[in-house]
């Protein structure tokens, strides 16, 4: 990318918030996970840049830094970052980089961090229920600022210990929403909580 083709992609972020304001979302999240664009630039793996947006930390994060600057501009909601906490490969980053990323984020603002991992580069990732926890936790504690857990959390149990066990401040759902719609009331009932359906659903819950 050239510096006007950066320049533009931060105004297109920008622009993208403006949307997201008017169309009344009430919270943004910045995808810099999963070797998208910004996941690119964060990365040593990827980016190979010679210029201020490549080299150091501090470098590789200037994309970042400017896209947050400039969706703060016209964003005064939550705003979350998504990131890819762990490359898996041996000259790729590592939660430590995401605590360093995390104090940054958190200076400018930023509210929590959504910690995924991986994709940047293929990579053997040892995948088990809750295995992008530690991540969170190393993120949340280390950079002292909110996280949100992913990655094969499928259990109301096993999402409330992570919860209560302040390892996260939140948990993101994704596939287990898609493969059951209704997780939600069935979290409810296994944690003993009543919570109230949609209107349009009442006569066929009562």
């Amino acid at each position: 990318m050239t510096k006007d083709d950066i320049a533009a992609t931060i105004e297109a972020f920008k622009k993208g918030a403006e949307r997201v304001k008017k169309a009344g979302f009430d919270v943004i999240e910045i995808h810099g996970a999963h070797g998208y664009l910004i996941n690119e630039f964060l990365s040593p793996l990827s980016n190979k840049r010679t210029d201020e947006y490549g080299g150091s930390a501090e470098n590789r994060y200037r994309f970042l830094r400017e896209v947050i600057d400039a969706v703060k501009t016209v964003w005064d909601g939550p705003l979350f970052v998504r990131v890819s906490a762990h490359d898996y490969h041996e000259d790729g980053l590592t939660p430590e980089d995401y605590i360093t990323f995390g104090n940054w984020m958190k200076k400018q603002g930023v509210d929590l961090i959504d910690v995924s991992s991986g994709a940047v580069v293929p990579a053997r990732i040892d995948v088990y229920p809750g295995y992008q926890v530690k991540y969170s936790e190393a993120i949340k504690y280390g950079a002292d600022i909110p996280t949100g857990a992913v990655g094969l959390i499928t259990s109301p149990l096993h999402a409330e210990e992570i919860l209560q066990n302040e390892r996260a401040d939140l948990i993101f759902l994704a596939r287990e929403l898609l493969r059951d719609p209704y997780w939600p009331r069935k979290a409810a009932k296994e944690l003993g909580v009543s919570i109230d359906g949609p209107k349009q659903y009442e006569r066929g819950w009562v």
